[in-house]
């Protein structure tokens, strides 16, 4: 653990060392092995410090991870703390506050995170990405009467999310949420995927990250996804990734098919979810889970993600 400098704390609970929390400052991490207690005094004290706080073993709500093994998780921060701790310090805040406040808070994290060394150096490891499908309709709609359903509609590119589509996507969500019926929404993807997440072409394409903030507090799909929420249903086949599983989280309804594949890989490109995944996951799966996901990077088959709560049922 020398990497991250993660401090482990023994904890007396008749006598609270607050000079030991007080020197965490400047750690990213701080692993205190509570046994069967909640320490939640602890954790609440650790949540007024820029750390990720991880209790070993039980673990109350006021702890960022409650981990048996703390390991796996321990690696993504290795890898990228500033982007852990950011996500952590989000994922906090996001579960007292409201929805918009909730997504301003993230944008803003988001685009700290975008002039970072640890997002630079991603850029740099992954190269440029050149796209030329301007021309192909991002979004195809369906309207049988009883239902709409809404298509992501780029299957050459595993339905990619790119400004195009989220621009798109939102004009037809607020269509939706504008209407008089109340008629069901069904969002799916075409071509046997959901959406493999952001389009890796734009990353690193905005020279301004306070723009890019100002562009996704105007723009952004999930406060209108959010309103039609109640009435909508994800249909997820295939890959589901990063912003695919932020917008299929907010609907009511989630269903896979046994082919699905679930995977946040936001951290290990030195950034936070971004289109509202910091509010709709946690809202199914509870923020610990959400960090330790974020964390490990890990892949959740269709099984996996109905234990978590991330769907609800499988096809």
């Amino acid at each position: 653990m020398e990497e991250i400098r993660a401090a482990v704390v023994s904890v007396d609970f008749d006598r609270l060392v607050l000079d030991g929390i007080a020197g965490a400052a400047g750690l990213p991490a701080v692993l205190v092995d509570v046994g069967d207690d909640p320490a939640d005094d602890v954790g609440s004290a650790l949540a007024a410090l820029p750390v990720v706080s991880v209790a070993v073993g039980a673990g109350g709500d006021s702890w960022d991870m409650a981990l048996d093994d703390p390991g796996p998780a321990l690696e993504g921060l290795r890898a990228n703390p500033q982007a852990s701790v950011v996500a952590a310090q989000t994922l906090r805040r996001g579960a007292k506050r409201d929805l918009r406040d909730a997504l301003l808070v993230e944008s803003l994290a988001y685009a700290t995170l975008q002039a970072g060394p640890e997002h630079a150096g991603w850029l740099a490891r992954r190269g440029r990405r050149v796209r030329r499908d301007a021309e192909q309709p991002r979004i195809e709609v369906a309207d049988d009467g009883a239902a709409v359903t809404v298509t992501l509609n780029r299957p050459r590119l595993l339905n990619l999310f790119d400004a195009a589509m989220r621009d798109q996507l939102v004009d037809v969500l607020k269509a939706l949420e504008a209407g008089a019926d109340d008629r069901p929404v069904v969002l799916t993807g075409a071509g046997g995927n959901f959406c493999a997440g952001g389009d890796p072409a734009e990353f690193g394409t905005v020279a301004d990250p306070a723009e890019a903030h100002l562009v996704r507090s105007r723009a952004g799909a999930a406060p209108w996804l959010a309103a039609v929420a109640h009435r909508a249903t994800a249909l997820v086949d295939g890959a589901c990734v990063g912003a695919g599983v932020e917008l299929a989280a907010f609907c009511a309804t989630v269903t896979a098919t046994d082919r699905a594949r679930f995977r946040m890989p936001e951290l290990s490109m030195g950034l936070i979810p971004g289109a509202g995944g910091t509010v709709s996951i946690p809202a199914r799966i509870g923020r610990q889970r959400t960090l330790g996901w974020l964390l490990t990077g890990a892949e959740l088959d269709a099984a996996t993600a109905l234990g978590w709560g991330l769907v609800d049922g499988i096809a």
